[in-house]
């Protein structure tokens, strides 16, 4: 009765004493990878514009309103909504696949200084801060272990009304979560129409917010209706973002990074089309 008192006592003080171990080793090996990931791109010299583009993209797919249509939708609405049900075979798909979502941070590495990614990569993206995003698109996400970005417009956080948005508790619980929270202006304004003042209210006072509510560094952007300005890229980085995505036009070979193309996985898209659309779109290097 005694010995088996004492194994009652060793064995577990044992096993406690190896986790322990274990967990320290796995701690270490975490922090020495970070380590060395930021003394690899440190240490490397950045790519110049011509090696940029000449990598292969990696697809970028946008997305807006997750919701059934309805009657008072207009026709060009109807691209930029796409029900949930169909939303959720399309990411199936995109998991079936083999694809693995990968975050801006891992992209601009690539670009910039030849990091490796996952094998089929892909970022899941989604534009104006709606709340079926959250409720519908991050809980599928999810599912499959998946990571999005959300290009947030700020004016719209906490409203409600025939379209709900996100609050800022939602946008934390992503920021948290391993999302990547990113700026979508203030209100939805155009960048090729931008003022003087449109830098402070549409840019630098967007960016304060985010990084109040996620405790983060917001360091990527979307252009509202996917235009730019190339005369005024330049300010963007100026502005503290590193790089910038646009929709399916043509890069600026001057601004690579700030002119990373997307497509939209339409709501009228089978998972066949969007599966197509994506090799037809990305699928190739520019020499």
């Amino acid at each position: 009765m005694k010995r088996f008192s004492l194994l009652a006592i060793v064995i577990p003080a044992l096993i406690a004493s190896c986790t322990a171990d274990s967990k320290k080793q796995v701690s270490q090996a975490k922090t020495d990878f970070t380590k060395i990931e930021v003394a690899d791109t440190a240490n490397q010299k950045a790519a110049d514009n011509k090696t940029i583009l000449s990598r292969r993209e990696v697809p970028v797919l946008c997305y807006h309103q997750i919701r059934n249509n309805i009657a008072s939708d207009s026709k060009r609405a109807h691209d930029d909504i796409i029900a949930p049900d169909k939303f959720r075979e399309h990411i199936k798909m995109l998991a079936d696949s083999g694809y693995h979502t990968i975050q801006p941070d891992q992209l601009y590495n690539y670009l910039v200084y030849g990091s490796k990614l996952p094998e089929k990569p892909i970022i899941i993206s989604f534009d104006d801060t709606d709340e079926d995003q959250f409720t519908v698109g991050n809980t599928t996400l999810k599912k499959y272990s998946f990571k999005g970005v959300y290009f947030i417009m700020t004016v719209s956080i906490g409203r409600k009304g025939r379209i709900s948005y996100m609050t800022k508790a939602q946008i934390k619980q992503l920021a948290d979560e391993g999302n990547t929270i990113a700026s979508h202006t203030y209100d939805h304004k155009n960048f090729a129409q931008f003022t003087e003042e449109d830098w402070k209210t549409q840019i630098d006072e967007p960016t304060r917010k985010l990084e109040e509510i996620t405790g983060k560094k917001i360091e990527y952007f979307a252009y509202p209706y996917g235009v730019y300005k190339s005369s005024t890229l330049h300010k963007l980085k100026e502005h503290g973002f590193k790089a910038a995505f646009i929709l399916s036009t043509a890069r600026d070979e001057q601004y690579p990074l700030l002119t990373i193309r997307r497509i939209i996985d339409p709501g009228r898209y089978t998972a066949k089309n969007l599966y197509y659309s994506i090799n037809k779109s990305f699928n190739k290097t520019k020499s």
